[in-house]
C-alpha cells in the first residue's frame, strides 16, 4: 500500500491589496525622507520665500515644522479612519462612480491637463494685470506677504477659480453623471455631521495652539464684516474649486484606475499641492530656489490634500472635507486677517 506524505500548509501569503497599499506607503515615506533632504541641502541657513507669518525660523526648524504638520496630518486621517470604521464606503462602490478603466484614464488625463491650463490661463490672465498668478490660493494667504493684494485682484482670483475649476467640470460632468457619482450625495447625514465636528474641532484646537491666529486681534466691526467676506471669497477661490476639480472628480478615478486606496489619497494629495503650484510666495528665479518652491509646496499642500482625500473616500462625500478641514479651518480662521487688510476693513 502507498504511503502519502502530508502536505505541508503553505505560509500564509499576504493579500495583494495589502502588498499594493504597504509598496504605497514605502514609497511616500521615501519620498518624504528624500524631500527632507533635499530641503536641508538646499536651503543652507536660510529659505527664500516671503512668509511674513513665519517668522525668523531657520530653513531646519521649518522642514521640522513641515515633518510635525505631516504627522498632525496622519493623525487626523487615523483618526478619519477610527470615526468610520463601521460605515466607510465600499472601495466597488465609490471605484463604480468612475466609469470603466479605459474611458476612466482617459478623462483623469483630459483633467489633468485642462487644470495644468486653468492655471497656465491663471498665471497669464493675473499678470496681465499685474497681479500675483492665480492658483488654488490667494497670494498671502496662511504665510502672509509684504507685498500688496489690490481688492480688485481678489475678486477676479475667486471668480476665475470659481469658474475653471467648478462651475466649467460641473456642468460638463454633471450632465453625464447624478450627483451621487459625483460624490454630491451623503449616505448618512448624520454621521457625516458627527465626524464633521470631531475634525473641526480637533484642527481648531491645533490650529490656535500652533499658529496663535492674528484673528484673535481683530475688533468686533472688522470680525463682523472680515469672517463673512473670508469665508465667501476663500470658498467661490479655493474651498469649491478644490472639492470639485479633485474630490468630486479625480479622486474615484484615482480610486478606480489604481484600485487602492493608499494610492488614492497620495494622488489627492499629490493633486492639490500641485494646483497651487503659483502660490505668490514660491521663489523659480534659480534651480535651487526652485527645487525648495517645489520641495515646501510638497510640505505644505501633500499631507492636507491627503486629509481631504481620506475624508472624502471613507465617507464618499466630498463636502465633509469642505466643512471639516477647509473652509472653516484653516481658511476663515486664519485669513480673515489678510483679507480684512486687502479691503481696508477697519
Amino acid at each position: 500500500m502507498p504511503t502519502t506524505t502530508p502536505r505541508q500548509d503553505s505560509p500564509p501569503t499576504r493579500p495583494p491589496r495589502d502588498r499594493r497599499r504597504r509598496r504605497v506607503i514605502v514609497i511616500t515615506l521615501l519620498g518624504w525622507v528624500a524631500a527632507n533632504a533635499v530641503a536641508l541641502a538646499a536651503a543652507g541657513r536660510a529659505l527664500p520665500f516671503d512668509w511674513p507669518g513665519v517668522g525668523d525660523r531657520s530653513a531646519a526648524g521649518q522642514v521640522l515644522d513641515a515633518d510635525l504638520r505631516a504627522l498632525e496630518a496622519l493623525l487626523i486621517i487615523a483618526l478619519a479612519y477610527a470615526l468610520t470604521r463601521r460605515r466607510a464606503v465600499p472601495v466597488p462602490e465609490l471605484a463604480a462612480r468612475a466609469p470603466g478603466r479605459r474611458a476612466a484614464l482617459r478623462e483623469t488625463l483630459l483633467l489633468l491637463a485642462y487644470g495644468a491650463c486653468g492655471l497656465l490661463g491663471g498665471f497669464v490672465l493675473a499678470r496681465a494685470f499685474g497681479w500675483h498668478p492665480f492658483g488654488f490660493h490667494l497670494a498671502g494667504s496662511v504665510f502672509g506677504t509684504h507685498e500688496h493684494v489690490a481688492p480688485a485682484e481678489a475678486l477676479t482670483w475667486a471668480c476665475y477659480n470659481a469658474a475653471v475649476y467648478g462651475v466649467v467640470p460641473l456642468l460638463w460632468f454633471g450632465r453625464r453623471h447624478p450627483a451621487a457619482a459625483l460624490n454630491l450625495t451623503s449616505r448618512d447625514r448624520r454621521a457625516d455631521a458627527r465626524l464633521v465636528a470631531v475634525v473641526l474641532l480637533v484642527e481648531s484646537v491645533v490650529q490656535f495652539a500652533a499658529l496663535r491666529p492674528a484673528i484673535v486681534g481683530l475688533d468686533g466691526a472688522q470680525l463682523a464684516l472680515g469672517v463673512p467676506l473670508t469665508f465667501a471669497l476663500f470658498l467661490l477661490g479655493a474651498v469649491l474649486p478644490a472639492m470639485v476639480f479633485i474630490y468630486c472628480l479625480l479622486v474615484p478615478r484615482f480610486l478606480r484606475l489604481t484600485g487602492s486606496v493608499a494610492a488614492t489619497v497620495v494622488l489627492g494629495g499629490l493633486t492639490y499641492a500641485a494646483m497651487h503650484l503659483w502660490d505668490a510666495w514660491t521663489v523659480f528665479d534659480s534651480p535651487g530656489h526652485a527645487a525648495l518652491s517645489i520641495v515646501f509646496l510638497l510640505f505644505t499642500y501633500v499631507p492636507p490634500g491627503m486629509v481631504k482625500t481620506t475624508l472624502t473616500v471613507r465617507t464618499g462625500n466630498a463636502w465633509v472635507h469642505v466643512w471639516a478641514y477647509h473652509a472653516l479651518v484653516p481658511h476663515t480662521l486664519v485669513d480673515t486677517p489678510h483679507v480684512t487688510h486687502v479691503f481696508g476693513i477697519r
